[in-house]
């Protein structure tokens, strides 16, 4: 297993140690609610793992099993059209989902005016995660393709089937030059952007799980269960895409779709066996729910523009095929407006 997929995982465990960090003194007053109304809730949260469990794993599966399908192969138009849906599920979720939280967050009134009042610190803190998501990008493919040119040298090749070992099987065409070619370079951009974009999504995807299961009105979650049950679908497509075409081993996809299947279930059980010692209106609650939304909003709308959106939109296929630009813009803005649409509720 490479350093970037162990990032991942320390990555991952930080965010769900979440709670241990906003267990702050309260500064407004909580929401208070009735003994019934607690038990109706979480009958409501029950369901709502069951149902965004579900929904999760369904969206990630479907372009993994969907390779399969002839028409759905990552070289057909047809996938160049449901990528483009995708990136705009992921665009959307960072600017109009994540964002405004962030911005929600680190500009409430029930945090300290200094030093949080004084700078516009959301939107630098997502410049400067969308800065660093291109660092990592960037450093990442790098060593990757290093790797690459050693194991050409020495004559090895895939030796093992982890997540993050990148198996290019690259062969020297004449006696000096042992570059990759097009397509193992696209493999390995592929990998990187596949981790790099799920790290962006399990960030927010445990804070809105802890937050759900967290709450105590059932009408604040009653909406948010169909709500999320779609995010996480859409979001699911997104993420799947990237991974059919990272061409990853079985054991490495099971392990990202169930990473990104629990993220939100494990969020809001985390979130329900803290409610009686959390406070959504903390100022240390909201302050670190802010900053880590505002550094996945800047991970996941570099991940949407650049990796997902400009790579393929800007490729000979795509710039040779009207109707397929035709197809993938009007796919794009499909993607994002349903994405948008869901604000209403979520």
């Amino acid at each position: 297993m490479s350093s970037p997929f162990k990032n991942l995982f320390v990555w991952a465990a930080a965010v769900v140690l979440l709670p241990a960090a906003v267990l702050g003194e309260c500064t407004c007053e909580p929401e208070e609610g009735g003994g019934e109304s607690k038990s109706l809730a979480l009958k409501y949260k029950v369901g709502a793992i069951a149902a965004i469990l579900v929904a999760s794993a369904v969206g990630v599966c479907l372009p993994v099993v969907g390779r399969r399908v002839p028409a759905l192969s990552p070289d057909r138009n047809f996938f160049f059209v449901i990528k483009a849906f995708a990136a705009g599920v992921i665009l959307s979720t960072g600017f109009i989902h994540v964002l405004p939280d962030a911005f929600d967050s680190l500009t409430s009134p029930c945090i300290p005016a200094s030093p949080w009042g004084d700078f516009p610190f959301t939107g630098f803190i997502a410049m400067v995660s969308a800065i660093g998501t291109l660092m990592v990008d960037t450093y990442a493919t790098s060593y990757y393709r290093r790797r690459s040119k050693v194991k050409t040298a020495e004559g090895g090749g895939d030796e093992e089937g982890g997540a993050a070992v990148v198996p290019v099987h690259a062969h020297a065409h004449g006696s000096v030059s042992f570059e990759p070619d097009s397509g193992e370079t696209d493999l390995l951009r592929h990998r990187v952007i596949s981790q790099v974009l799920e790290l962006g999504i399990i960030v927010h995807s445990v804070i809105i799980g802890i937050a759900l299961g967290a709450s105590q009105s059932p009408k604040t979650i009653r909406p948010l269960i169909a709500a999320l049950s779609f995010h996480q679908f859409f979001e699911g497509i997104g993420l799947g895409g990237c991974i059919v075409q990272a061409r990853f081993k079985v054991r490495a996809v099971t392990i990202m779709a169930l990473f990104f299947s629990l993220t939100t279930p494990v969020g809001i059980a985390i979130g329900i066996g803290i409610t009686n010692i959390y406070s959504e209106t903390s100022s240390t609650a909201l302050i670190v729910q802010g900053v880590f939304n505002a550094a996945s909003a800047g991970i996941l709308v570099y991940m949407a523009l650049v990796d997902l959106l400009a790579a393929d939109f800007m490729s000979p296929k795509m710039q040779s095929n009207g109707k397929l630009q035709l197809g993938a813009n009007l796919s794009l803005l499909i993607g994002a407006g349903c994405m948008s649409l869901l604000a209403k509720w979520a």
